[in-house]
């Protein structure tokens, strides 16, 4: 059981495990007569062969009040997109899969380049974006829930707390993020958001005197997951990353746009467990090194866009800051490991610490030698009033997409 307490200026919304499932989605299924909902899955095709994807899809059937269950589908050969359309039969729920490499996607794609309104760089926030984007050819629709693939330890009790904030009309939110602990095989995971992400911003708040934003991050239990959920109008507003700040770029958005009044977290889970990268610390192209890199890099740019000023005192302050609260968490982490009869081990926690902290000191020279602003897509909002059937172009490539490739035949698609 969780606690109920509230920290930070974003309302926490607890787990108090005083209510059922089922409750919860009879709920939920009223509410969906008047405020229909969807699901976002971005989806790599490798993600087909793993257990994990096969137990969401075994769960969401059992999710009736949602109306839309939209995958965007990512590295996917034309045979590969047709075992993709097969594979989802199982799911029960109206679906549609975006083949995002297929040559349609490329024509679109392409059109959107020639107006500077495309994705300049693949993967997950891509991926996003374009199923926002079909999105907001759906305009029953009125709330949008994401999470990924991978999650081996999924409920679908997860989803049905990650919507309820915001498709409940009684509340007031317009973004909800979840949270939840990171735990398996005996040991406490969530290294990024432990030994980054949290010390490099209570830094930051020391070196730019609590700087609201970052009182406001610092609210957040989990900054990094990638499970939210949204009012479909907050969809046509926001400016997502498309590296791996994608989770600190969208608070970021929600932080530009709206009241914190509007925002919450929501406890989704009593445990959380999802395939594990390496930390790779020789090589920051790669795994949890690269992903520190990009995080701490879009920290800098944030930071700079609401004013603050870096010089290299400045990096270096702030690298040497984090360094020494990361290490003291080290042993309360430590700590909260013993007390839970959990392993701990303590050296690779330095070492991933001192990975990191050598990471943050080249983010922040690569910041500073280079000034450029946060890889950003254009909102949908833009896309709109430049292209104002892109939507409904997207969603008709889609649904010929799927006409054409359900059979077995192989069939040919230009791509002008």
């Amino acid at each position: 059981m969780s606690d109920f307490f509230q920290n930070g200026i974003v309302t926490t919304l607890h787990n108090l495990s005083t209510r059922s499932l089922e409750s919860l989605e009879a709920e939920l299924h009223q509410i969906s007569k008047q405020k229909p909902m969807a699901l976002v899955l971005p989806c790599l095709y490798s993600e087909l062969e793993h257990p994990a994807l096969q137990k969401i899809i075994s769960e969401l059937n059992g999710a009736t009040y949602l109306d839309q269950v939209v995958i965007g589908l990512d590295r996917a050969s034309e045979a590969e997109y047709r075992h993709a359309l097969q594979y989802f039969q199982q799911l029960k729920i109206p679906h549609t899969v975006i083949w995002n490499d297929g040559p349609r996607m490329q024509n679109l794609q392409n059109r959107l380049k020639e107006q500077g309104l495309a994705p300049t760089e693949l993967g997950k926030g891509c991926n996003v974006w374009y199923c926002f984007g079909f999105i907001q050819s759906l305009p029953h629709i009125e709330a949008v829930a994401l999470h990924d693939c991978d999650i081996i330890t999924y409920d679908r009790a997860l989803l049905a707390r990650l919507l309820y904030p915001v498709a409940n009309p009684r509340f007031s939110y317009q973004f909800c993020k979840g949270f939840y602990a990171r735990v398996a095989d005996g040991k406490l995971n969530g290294r990024v958001s432990r030994l980054l992400v949290s010390p490099l911003v209570r830094a930051m708040k020391r070196v730019f005197n609590n700087h609201p934003f970052l009182d406001y991050l610092d609210s957040f239990r989990y900054p990094l997951a990638g499970e939210f959920a949204m009012r479909v109008d907050v969809v046509k507003t926001l400016r997502i990353p498309s590296d791996w700040g994608l989770e600190i770029g969208i608070l970021t958005e929600i932080y530009r746009n709206h009241s914190t009044k509007r925002v919450c977290q929501v406890e989704v889970a009593d445990n959380y467990d999802h395939k594990h990268q390496e930390l790779s610390p020789d090589d920051n192209r790669k795994g949890l090194s690269r992903m520190s890199t990009d995080i701490s890099i879009s920290l800098f740019r944030i930071m700079a866009t609401l004013g603050a000023v870096f010089e290299t005192g400045t990096v270096r302050t702030v690298k040497a800051t984090y360094l020494r609260i990361a290490l003291d968490l080290i042993e309360s982490y430590s700590n909260d490991a013993a007390i839970n009869g959990l392993k701990f081990d303590s050296d690779a926690e330095e070492r991933a610490v001192e990975t990191f902290a050598s990471n943050v000191l080249k983010a922040g020279k690569t910041f500073l030698e280079s000034g450029e602003d946060l890889p950003y897509v254009p909102s949908w909002n833009r896309v709109l009033s430049v292209y104002p059937t892109a939507p409904n172009d997207l969603a008709t490539l889609i649904a010929q997409d799927t006409k054409d490739f359900s059979g077995d035949q192989p069939r040919r698609v230009a791509s002008g």
